[in-house]
């Protein structure tokens, strides 16, 4: 071999070389960017839920948005959907479930058809104050269904506090459960409807934004649900009796779909997650206060309001009593140990 191919030969060698070591560099350099632009990636995401803008809990999924948003210096937007716009409490957890949408505000009395469990908060006087739900929320409550929520493809978010539940109709003053007879009152799910026969009336099922023009018709003589939805449905227009039994305690979840959840980069989770947590103190923060607040404003609109007496709440706990064990029988072991947590003391 000639000293001139000898050359060549070594340049070409050295040629090759460069040309892998800066093919490398290149993708090893990509591969960092890719990175860092997923996770400051833009994304924006359709939240939906069925309460007025004024309602407290519709307050709080503006104030998520907003702290997410915040929080990711804007590479996520949450578009908020209020008032049924998208879907309505009946198929919104099918939308969620699917994809359909990536985060839905809806009432566990809805989750309990797909989770038998979820009916525990609708379990008639299993909850005594403000306080204990949230102690049984983090005391393995809400860890347990969230593990069933995450089996069919859907991540909690927040445990929102909605408050007590309670009962107003058109006809006269509930004051004991003999008063129950013959009415027809909406309940939001199978527990709540339970509920209402155990006692005497007759359940009937509807979305929560077809109740007002119901009682206006006749259709039902009045519904179960929280002071501050009254107030905010205007539900005194068309009911004048408010009977506060503090019977059950919905909460709320904002639950996500998991592939959304999973689009997210790290960063972002994260960012999701802490947003999530501080809403959800504040909701528990003013739970009570929301409750109190709303029930003086129906008052001043005209409701006749009676308080059953701490004294009477036996009576209501007996007639009420063949619903914990038809929650038993729906949620079966795992039914039993949420039963456990929650009187726990």
């Amino acid at each position: 071999m000639t000293m001139g191919s000898k050359v060549l030969k070594k340049m070409l060698v050295l040629s090759m070389v460069c040309a892998m070591t800066l093919t490398l560099g290149c993708g090893s350099g990509n591969s960092a960017k890719d990175s860092s632009s997923n996770a400051n990636k833009k994304i924006t995401l359709k939240l939906a839920h069925n309460f007025p803008a004024s309602h407290p809990l519709a307050k709080g999924a503006d104030e998520f948005a907003k702290k997410v948003k915040e929080k990711s210096n804007g590479s996520i937007t949450v578009t908020v959907y209020p008032s049924g716009q998208l879907y309505n409490d009946k198929s919104m957890n099918d939308a969620i479930m699917s994809g359909g949408i990536d985060m839905g505000l809806n009432t566990v009395g809805r989750w309990s058809t797909v989770i038998p469990a979820m009916e525990v908060f609708d379990v008639p006087f299993l909850f005594p104050t403000y306080e204990k739900i949230d102690k049984a929320l983090d005391g393995g409550l809400g860890e347990k269904l969230g593990a069933e929520l995450l089996k069919k493809g859907v991540r909690p978010l927040i445990w929102a506090d909605y408050g007590f539940v309670q009962f107003a109709n058109s006809k006269h003053a509930i004051k004991n459960p003999a008063d129950f007879a013959g009415l027809k009152l909406r309940g939001y799910g199978e527990m709540p409807s339970e509920t209402i026969k155990a006692l005497g009336a007759s359940p009937v099922t509807m979305g929560s934004g077809e109740v007002y023009m119901a009682m206006q018709r006749g259709v039902v003589d009045g519904q179960t649900s929280g002071t501050t939805a009254m107030f905010d449905r205007k539900i005194y227009e068309v009911a004048k009796y408010l009977t506060i039994t503090n019977h059950a305690y919905p909460e709320f979840i904002l639950a996500m779909n998991e592939k959304s959840f999973q689009k997210l980069s790290k960063e972002q989770q994260k960012i999701v997650t802490d947003a999530s947590n501080e809403v959800r103190d504040e909701l528990r923060k003013n739970a009570k206060t929301e409750d109190a607040a709303a029930l003086a404003k129906l008052k001043e609109k005209g409701m006749e309001v009676y308080v059953v007496p701490a004294s009477e709440i036996g009576m209501w706990q007996a007639a009420t009593k063949p619903c914990w064990d038809i929650f038993i029988q729906h949620a079966g072991k795992l039914g039993q140990e949420l039963i456990d947590i929650c009187t726990k003391e």
